[in-house]
């Protein structure tokens, strides 16, 4: 069920309009009768990682930890 209210409203209601909306409520904002904007909830994407999901898709180079040439040096100590 979409709940319709005027600007007025909107904006001397607009905490409880977001707890509406929190809980799943769409709320539609009208000027002079007319539908000019939704208030929606947000839903988040939970996304699960998984452990080792990037194995052999990174690769570190036997080096790595080599100290850095001393033109590198110079450029990050200027």
């Amino acid at each position: 069920m979409v709940l319709q209210v005027n600007v007025h409203e909107a904006k001397t209601h607009f905490s409880k309009l977001l707890i509406k909306a929190r809980e799943g409520q769409e709320i539609v904002i009208a000027k002079a009768g007319r539908p000019v904007a939704r208030l929606v909830p947000i839903v988040e994407e939970h996304v699960r990682r998984t452990p080792g999901s990037a194995k052999g898709k990174i690769v570190i180079a036997d080096d790595f930890d080599s100290p850095l040439p001393e033109t590198v040096l110079a450029a990050f100590e200027s």
